[in-house]
């Protein structure tokens, strides 16, 4: 397929519209539109369809009247639609990192990563497709037979954040089909075109029309809220806020609709006194950095033991500062803006009440001039624990740095929070880390390293962090309803 050039996908990419409807673009029904805007500059990319509720009934039905075809198509077959998904991901890597940076703001390379994560769930789910299976046996008590099988879960709903527009879409996107299940997507009104984007791919691939839908919108409580008062949607992800998560747990309930949810994160990043210190500050590097720190999972709070907290600040500080903050696509650029002013306003805030609790400056990159939206790489050292920044998600650029010297007191610490997405370690007495990383209250760890996302691997939370996995093998569980049957014959 010959995916349109950045330039045309931003400026006109489907001739009648924005909202993908039965393998058909079109306008929002009522003819709204809102506008999307460039973070690095502030500009006005181009207005961009609107769904409404109508759209959103329309949606269903496509997808319901595709469901069983789908549901009937071999597993070999939606197998072989996600692998060719994934190769026009990848042959396409160059415009849709372009197109996240765009809209988005990240840094290129961030970008060009996130698209390589994103086909990566097309071609892990595109291999666990075919290993559904279904189980027969005999009943311990004898006499009759246990028939065990899977089928797909039905109509699918998605709600995906702007921090990884790509890769949240795939995450979701990728199992559903694997498991047979037809897609509603709404993705956020900061970064709708990625979404489109993957859409035309997927049709490209092969995707028969109505299996997914696409509706781009500013008005997401009228199209989700329709989503989920319709008795035909049995399944309902969302990726964000925890406080916008338990609204839709309450929606979710009217029809007890089946949800994934994964929430907010709010990651402890333990250094102890034994780690390989300069290890430990490229792990907090990209624990901290990926995505310019707008990311779920990113390290949020920093505990370093005493002993080696003055050669970790030191040698962290020196590679925050170090950080070039710019334009995404501009060369050596590795900090973006953060997607919009509102953004860049509560990152400050937090700031500006740890330092009013007494917390120190230990560094501060620099940001370019002008009217993007920007906040610089920034370390913040003896921070209160009552600090609101050690006590909400961070989601931007700024490491606040705490000591402990007590393993009992820091893990107390490190579990005080309603959160428990992720968490990090840094030690090279393996026995130890493990120690730690069972106390922790948190649905993933990583033991001396920085980065743990991968396909293979469920993604999630505990506690007020969502509910359920997304990727690995749980992740394909979440679209399968299990159906016993008690098999007996007559036997003369």
């Amino acid at each position: 397929m010959n995916l349109p050039g950045i330039e045309t996908l931003v400026k006109a990419p489907f001739a009648e519209g924005d909202v993908f409807i039965a393998g058909r673009w079109c306008a929002a029904e009522d003819g709204r539109t809102f506008p999307v805007h460039d973070p690095a500059t502030a500009e006005l990319i181009r207005e961009v369809s609107a769904a409404g509720p109508a759209d959103a009934m329309a949606a269903v039905d496509a997808a319901q009247a595709a469901a069983a075809g789908w549901r009937a198509t071999p597993a070999r077959r939606r197998s072989e639609v996600l692998h060719t998904a994934f190769a026009l991901m990848r042959e396409h890597t160059d415009t849709l990192a372009r197109l996240i940076v765009l809209e988005n703001g990240k840094a290129y390379r961030d970008a060009a990563a996130e698209v390589g994560y994103a086909a990566e769930f097309f071609r892990w789910f595109a291999e666990e497709a075919v290993r559904i299976g279904s189980s027969f046996g005999d009943a311990p008590g004898g006499g009759f037979r246990h028939v065990v099988r899977r089928h797909p879960v039905g109509v699918t709903a998605f709600v995906t954040p702007w921090n990884f527009p790509a890769a949240m879409a795939t995450r979701k996107i990728a199992p559903a089909l694997a498991a047979g299940c037809p897609v509603l997507l709404k993705p956020a009104p900061d970064t709708p075109f990625t979404a489109l984007a993957i859409a035309a791919l997927l049709s490209e691939a092969g995707l028969p029309d109505g299996l997914l839908n696409v509706l781009p919108t500013d008005r997401a409580p009228e199209v989700v809220s329709a989503w989920l008062r319709d008795e035909r949607v049995r399944k309902f992800s969302f990726t964000g806020s925890t406080a916008t998560g338990r609204t839709l747990l309450g929606q979710a309930a009217e029809n007890v609709v089946n949800v994934t949810m994964e929430l907010g994160g709010n990651a402890p990043f333990i250094v102890c006194e034994d780690a390989d210190v300069d290890a430990a500050v490229r792990g907090a590097m990209d624990a901290k950095m990926r995505g310019g720190g707008e990311v779920c999972i990113a390290a949020n709070r920093f505990y370093v033991h005493e002993s080696v907290a003055a050669e970790f600040t030191g040698k962290f500080a020196a590679a925050m500062t170090a950080v070039r903050a710019g334009a995404g696509m501009e060369e050596g650029v590795t900090l973006g803006p953060m997607i919009n002013r509102t953004a860049v306003e509560t990152i400050r805030s937090l700031v500006d009440d740890a330092v009013g609790r007494g917390a120190k400056v230990a560094a501060r990159g620099s940001v370019p001039e002008g009217p993007g939206c920007y906040h610089p790489a920034t370390v913040l050292v003896d921070v209160d624990e009552d600090a609101r920044i050690m006590n909400e998600e961070v989601f931007g650029p700024v490491a606040p740095l705490a000591t402990f010297t007590d393993e009992d007191e820091l893990v107390a610490r490190a579990n005080a929070t309603v959160h428990g997405l992720a968490s990090y370690i840094y030690s090279r007495d393996v026995g130890r880390a493990l120690r730690l990383a069972e106390r922790l209250e948190t649905g993933m760890v990583g033991l001396n390293r920085g980065l743990l996302s991968d396909p293979a691997a469920p993604f999630g939370g505990v506690k007020q962090s969502g509910l359920g996995r997304e990727g690995g093998r749980e992740g394909i569980e979440a679209f399968l309803e299990t159906q016993y049957i008690a098999l007996d014959w007559p036997t003369d």
